[in-house]
């Protein structure tokens, strides 16, 4: 019994002088995240396996290994083979582009796609954030020339719209106004940006969603419910917007 007793304090003595022994592990540094890296986080990377262009995006299919994606992105350049990152979207289930004639069971919109070992998509990133296509865009100057249009009968200004946005919130307004520019079939609906020459930066441009169809420099008439501080999530928050309007060309 003394005997298994010693023994048993020998084995304890070596076991604590090898723990003692064992070398230290120095901490790692944390490495700083690339917007590559923050971007996977969350989405998608794999390989382009199919690019189509239509109308102002591209749908881009990628074979992440264990599946196959469609995502859609403003203007976008790849080759099949490619390497791309997708990142965190808006997923639209059973979407159908009337561009395309074509049904998808899923596509995530989102604001740029990036090139793996490319800074494609990097610039339209921090520009625009990680969301569905850019349809919140109000940097770019009006393609069509702005000129006072007169108020319609029983209807309201731009300027007037954001300067009473909290009287008119889920209301029905109705406004005319010349068409600056217009994104088609962005999650189910067409985006319009609207100006009738009253306001300024910040307070003349207003965003319309509609299922019409209209055409750049169109004068239209806007019908429909105000939405105030309406936040689609990813980034894009609008100060005003007025949702599925009932549009009409003038």
């Amino acid at each position: 019994m003394k005997k298994n007793f010693i023994v048993l304090l020998t084995a304890l003595a070596l076991a604590i002088g090898c723990q003692d022994k064992a070398p230290k592990t120095e901490k790692q540094p944390v490495q700083e995240k690339s917007a590559v890296d923050e971007a996977a986080a969350g989405g998608f990377t794999g390989t382009a396996l199919e690019s189509i262009k239509a109308d102002r995006y591209t749908y881009v299919q990628v074979d992440t290994g264990t599946e196959k994606i469609w995502a859609a992105t403003p203007e976008f350049r790849a080759k099949v083979g490619d390497t791309v990152v997708v990142p965190k979207g808006l997923a639209m289930q059973n979407f159908h582009s009337k561009t395309l004639n074509r049904d998808f069971e899923v596509v995530y919109f989102v604001g740029a796609i990036m090139v793996e070992g490319s800074d494609q998509g990097l610039n339209q990133q921090a520009q625009k954030g990680i969301a569905h296509p850019a349809v919140g865009d109000k940097g770019s100057k009006p393609e069509v020339q702005i000129s006072s249009l007169e108020r319609v009968e029983g209807g309201i200004t731009v300027a007037e719209i954001f300067a009473g946005k909290k009287d008119l919130a889920g209301k029905q307004i109705l406004v005319r106004g010349k068409v600056v520019k217009f994104l088609p079939e962005i999650m189910g609906k067409n985006w319009l940006h609207l100006q009738d020459g009253s306001g300024s930066e910040g307070s003349n441009d207003l965003t319309v969603t509609t299922g019409t169809r209209v055409n750049v420099g169109d004068v239209v008439l806007a019908n429909g419910v105000l939405s105030v501080d309406r936040d689609f999530g990813f980034g894009y928050e609008y100060e005003v917007i007025l949702e599925d309007a009932k549009v009409t060309v003038e």
